[in-house]
């Protein structure tokens, strides 16, 4: 009997060993499965948010255009787009700065011409938002003013580009202006000022009247050059006005 409970405990004791590996791998599968989905979670988690953040701030709806540089006139000009992205525009360029009320295109675009961007905004935007405008326009080679007419709430323009935007929180305008302010691919006149312009708006001044001292049907580079008041080649000279409201 003593040898028949011996083997009989040795059995049990296998079965027990067996069943507790049973468990242990069990345990360890269970383990390994949870791990995996939780990595197979986290992965699908930052993939989303990435591909979310990167289509959020996609360019691909950037609307793009043909106008030649150095096409200046003294007139009024009818452009296509609302507002302008480029074009026939004044000798004059609008300073870079911020404008509580409209300026005139014809010295905006001049503006992106030197590689300026230009946010325009309806006229009654919350004043919360144009706040936020104002703080992304207070670098240097930056537009901002109210526009009658616009499309969308926000827009913002470059040379021969332009993006209609959701609001002032858009993502997408901080990586408009990354791309296209000062970039010298798409600046005609890249290394031209954006101060020493027109610093006033549309109800301040009217377009300037035409300069007897320049031919208004010249190529930009038969313009006179200007002397010590160091303007560009081909811009007239012109002093410095009223500065931009900060406000």
């Amino acid at each position: 009997m003593s040898k028949e409970k011996a083997q009989a405990r040795r059995e049990h004791l296998a079965r027990m060993r067996a069943e507790q590996k049973r468990k242990e791998r069990r345990s360890a599968l269970l383990m390994w499965g949870i791990g995996g989905l939780v990595i197979v979670v986290l992965v699908g988690l930052v993939g989303f948010y990435v591909v979310n953040d990167r289509s959020q701030k996609s360019l691909d709806g950037v609307a793009s255009f043909s106008y030649k540089g150095s096409e200046h006139t003294w007139d009024k000009v009818a452009y296509k787009e609302t507002p302008p992205a480029g074009g026939p525009h004044n000798f004059y360029w609008q300073n870079c700065g911020i404008y509580d009320q409209p300026i005139h295109s014809e010295h905006g675009v001049h503006s992106l011409e030197h590689g300026a961007v230009w946010i325009t905004y309806r006229p009654g935007l919350p004043q919360a938002d144009v706040d936020k405008l104002k703080s992304l326009a207070s670098s240097d080679f930056m537009l901002l003013s109210p526009y009658e007419g616009l499309k969308a709430d926000v827009m913002v323009s470059s040379w021969n580009h332009q993006l209609a935007l959701t609001g002032a929180d858009d993502p997408r305008l901080p990586a408009y202006i990354k791309k296209y302010k000062q970039n010298p691919s798409f600046t005609p006149e890249f290394g031209a000022a954006c101060d020493r312009g027109i610093g006033t708006t549309a109800a301040q001044q009217p377009l300037p009247t035409p300069d007897p001292s320049l031919d208004t049907h010249a190529e930009v580079s038969d313009v006179p050059t200007p002397g010590a008041s160091g303007q560009p080649s081909g811009e007239p000279s012109i002093e410095p006005s009223a500065t931009p409201s900060a406000g």
